[in-house]
């Protein structure tokens, strides 16, 4: 299995979305950035800000596009192309309303789901086979809700669990930076 070389968080950029819960991917890198001590800098060129992090003694880019949502996948895509990085190297999270809130799971491949920010990525890395961590926001019930439900900030008690399970995932990127996928899976997926 590849090492993870970029984490790419997905999120909608601007203070007006920043604690929404379609921003979950962007909270994530945030953790793994504060993990690392480093700083996001903005990157103009791949329209994204961009953080250097040293883990298991490999580096590691983290990406935040600063393009909406839905047109994430241009950003991603020349980042990971100037730094020759193969679509198997690349981790994307990402909110899911399929998880309940709290659930994290890794996934390898797969199509969209109805997620704009996959939907956009999936042609610009050119296949879906590429790693994405699923970070479970819950489901508001009704689809026609879905819209205004992943652009508002989740409750205190919702959000708490995301963060607890954010720092649960963030104890599985050495494995996946040193490319042990499968000991990640295992470990995020028995976690209690």
């Amino acid at each position: 299995m590849t090492a993870i070389q970029l984490v790419a968080g997905l999120g909608n950029p601007g203070s007006k979305y920043e604690q929404t819960r379609h921003n979950a991917g962007f909270w994530f890198v945030d953790e793994i950035a504060r993990h690392c001590n480093t700083q996001f800098k903005s990157e103009s060129k791949y329209k994204s800000e961009v953080a250097r992090c040293s883990m298991a003694g490999k580096d590691l880019r983290l990406q935040k596009p600063m393009d909406f949502m839905n047109r994430s996948g241009m950003p991603v895509a020349s980042l990971a192309g100037f730094y020759r990085i193969p679509r198997s190297a690349v981790l994307i999270v990402h909110d899911d309303l399929d998880l309940p809130v709290g659930t994290i799971k890794l996934k390898k491949g797969g199509g969209h789901g109805g997620h704009n920010g996959l939907r956009d990525l999936i042609p610009h890395l050119g296949g879906k086979d590429f790693l994405r961590l699923r970070v479970g926001i819950g489901h508001p019930g009704d689809r026609d809700d879905v819209v205004a439900y992943v652009l508002k900030a989740p409750s205190r008690d919702d959000r708490l669990l995301i963060d607890q399970a954010i720092n649960e995932a963030v104890k599985v990127m050495p494995d996946l930076v040193a490319g042990n996928i499968e000991a990640a899976m295992k470990q995020l997926h028995t976690a209690k």
